[in-house]
């Protein structure tokens, strides 16, 4: 591949590299070249063990931030592809960033959002600021989260509470992390082998699964309509669910009080 070759990576090869268990990096952000990578160890979040801390529980009945899904994902990526005091340059280059942004018009990238009051700002018409988020590649009952980041306290862990209760009520089955941090293993992300990342994969990929079925997955959710939709857009579908039922609850003006819960009784 030349190195003046800043074309996109098209959706399909994209879509089918995830489907292999393999991901594309760059060595910088203006680097017009991508690198394939397949790790020998691969660090997944298991659905049904995200570590609910009690001062992240508080942070999320407190209703410090406000959550959405796909309303700014251009923002989210160009936000995690920004530098970073504390880290090498970023592997998410322009050419990377651009191929996500076309497969997220293809229905098949997705992003979480975090966003607080601007400080002495108070009402329902008070603006905003985006202050935390991920992004990632959904396909069949599979999440790929690629990166998240942080401006205020607590913001990416409320975003990956969000994304993991809003894959479990879609009837997930696989929360690819790609490599462990400190971050997120403590908040359950653990490493496996990629061999058995694969098989996982595979796993949440077969026809007939109990998420496909309308059953319970294996993140201990019951799947219903939302499991139904499981596919590309199972986080959306999940997430515009996760709304639905905390209306249910009565909980509509506070929907991070009903992530607290749901996660606290099943985690």
């Amino acid at each position: 591949m030349s190195r003046h070759d800043t074309s996109i990576i098209p959706p399909e090869l994209l879509l089918q590299a995830y489907r292999a268990g393999i991901f594309p990096m760059s060595d910088s952000r203006d680097d017009p070249e991508v690198y394939w990578v397949e790790p020998r160890m691969r660090a997944i979040l298991p659905l049904d063990r995200f570590h609910m801390s009690h001062s992240l529980a508080r942070t999320l009945r407190r209703g410090r931030f406000r959550v959405t899904c796909n309303e700014a994902f251009d923002a989210v990526i160009d936000a995690c592809a920004a530098p970073r005091v504390d880290a090498e340059d970023s592997w998410i280059s322009l050419r990377i960033a651009h191929s996500y942004r076309e497969l997220h018009r293809h229905g098949h990238a997705h992003s979480i959002e975090v966003w607080q009051t601007m400080p002495g700002q108070e009402g329902p018409s008070a603006p905003e600021v985006l202050v935390g988020g991920l992004y990632g590649v959904g396909f069949g009952r599979v999440f790929c989260g690629e990166s998240m980041f942080s401006r205020a306290s607590d913001a990416s862990k409320v975003a990956l509470a969000w994304l993991v209760a809003a894959l479990r009520r879609a009837g997930a089955e696989l929360l690819d992390c790609q490599f462990t941090t400190p971050h997120l293993a403590s908040l359950g992300a653990v490493e496996i082998t990629q061999a058995r990342y694969l098989d996982l994969l595979q796993a949440a990929l077969a026809p007939g699964s109990e998420a496909q079925a309308g059953g319970v997955s294996s993140a201990g959710a019951s799947t219903g309509a939302a499991g139904a939709a499981a596919g590309a857009g199972c986080l959306p579908a999940g997430f515009a669910a996760l709304l639905v039922d905390a209306a249910a609850a009565g909980l509509s003006s506070s929907p991070g009080n009903f992530i607290a819960q749901s996660l606290t009784h099943t985690s």
